[in-house]
């Protein structure tokens, strides 16, 4: 039973943590390659943010364009989370490996989230390819600045844009990459590794 509890604890941590970390890394990404701010779903996200995030800015000014408040935000609950996980799991674990491995899951989040765009905005390409769709709209502009370099050097074959093809490939080998990455750091506790992985 004390099994039971345990996971069921570190489930409902990782779902509501997950998706308010979701939400404001969003709002991030959204910012930082300029989307629609009255976009439907653009407002959904901001409404949900803001009145965190609000009070936050007046502490934490932006930086070079750089919303540091959303970052701050982000990492801090992403290591909260970590944290609780980590006290029902193993009983706790070092600042510094948690400070890693919170970091090591943002960028995991960040290029999950544009291999879903792109799969999501190629779907909808052969599907509905010229529906209106709030979201289709924002999946375009979230995806414009990693598909367009590709584009850039990567000639249409046959009238077929293979660029999110490649994006997909590299954005993939980058996800393999993040746990290598986190375990070559010193002092890493590879408990606290193998539940990142797991999560």
């Amino acid at each position: 039973m004390n099994g039971y509890f345990s996971e069921a604890g570190t489930f409902l941590i990782s779902v509501v943590f997950g998706f308010y970390i979701l939400m404001v890394l969003l709002r991030f990404l959204l910012q930082v390659v300029r989307a629609d701010f009255y976009n439907p779903v653009s407002q959904f996200i901001v409404k949900l943010t803001t009145p965190v995030l609000r009070p936050l800015r007046r502490v934490i000014p932006p930086f070079g364009g750089i919303d540091t408040a959303s970052v701050t935000l982000m990492v801090v609950l992403q290591l909260v989370e970590l944290l609780l996980i980590a006290l029902i799991v193993t009983g706790g674990a070092a600042p510094g490996t948690l400070l890693v491995l919170a970091l090591a899951k943002l960028v995991k989040l960040t290029l999950w989230i544009f291999i879903i765009a792109i799969l999501a905005q190629a779907i909808l390409s052969w599907v509905q390819p010229h529906a209106y769709n709030p979201a289709t709209i924002l999946l375009y502009q979230l995806t414009t600045p990693v598909l367009r370099p590709i584009q850039r050097r990567l000639p249409v074959f046959s009238g077929i844009d293979l660029s999110p093809l490649v994006a997909l490939v590299v954005l993939n080998l980058l996800v393999l990459a993040v746990p290598h990455l986190v375990l070559s750091v010193p002092g890493m506790d590879p408990l606290m590794l193998q539940m990142f992985l797991l999560r």
